[in-house]
């Protein structure tokens, strides 16, 4: 059961991305849950939310950690018991997860039609005029992604993705642009990183130096 990909941002932040082919009996082996998630696993009727489930706990073991290590705050945040900062994702056969000391947000999200569709949900569609078929769907994707990252590094209630999350336009080539977060007055800044993992699209958000103004 390898990984899938590796990526080392910097010296104290990690990206690690899952390609689930294995079967459920498969995935239980070499981990341990606590009683909690036990007991998540067994409400899931989806067996492919089991598969990603049981995936994440074998990328916290990669990292070092176990499923005790992990908890969830009232807003559903995962959170890890030393303090180092956690994001997690999972989209139909892939899982990813990414660690640093600094708050960061991860999301990956198979390429599909339908986004054009919820585009005006969360982001001005007119913004894309330019761009037509998968080029279209690719930034899509890239542009939900990247507030989707956001949003659970933030971490916060009542954030709107229309509204509150600014992603600066980029070339898809350059697979990295920057956002802000308007929340409550105060803004905060931060990079993000995208790249495709076959049909899917990865994006993660780390803070920028210039964090924080009022």
């Amino acid at each position: 059961m390898p990984v899938y990909k590796k990526i080392t941002i910097d010296q104290q932040t990690k990206v690690l991305i899952w390609k689930i082919e294995e079967s459920l009996t498969e995935l239980t082996k070499g981990i341990k849950l606590c009683a909690n998630s036990t007991n998540r696993l067994k409400k899931m009727k989806s067996e492919v939310h089991q598969k990603g489930f049981l995936s994440i706990r074998h990328l916290l073991k990669e990292f070092g950690y176990t499923d005790y290590d992990l908890f969830y705050n009232e807003y559903g945040k995962p959170h890890l018991k030393d303090g180092n900062q956690i994001s997690i994702t999972h989209s139909f056969e892939f899982t990813a997860v990414i660690v640093s000391n600094v708050r960061v947000g991860i999301d990956i999200e198979k390429q599909r039609d339908k986004i054009v569709k919820i585009a005006p949900k969360f982001t001005p569609l007119e913004e894309y005029e330019s761009l037509e078929g998968d080029n279209l769907i690719k930034k899509l994707t890239i542009v939900w992604g990247a507030k989707e990252s956001l949003y659970k590094l933030y971490g916060k209630q009542g954030l709107l993705f229309l509204h509150d999350i600014f992603v600066t336009d980029f070339n898809l080539s350059e697979q990295t642009t920057t956002a802000s977060v308007t929340y409550y007055g105060s803004k905060s800044y931060y990079n993000l990183h995208f790249l495709e993992v076959e049909n899917y699209t990865c994006v993660y958000a780390t803070e920028n130096e210039r964090h924080l103004t009022s």
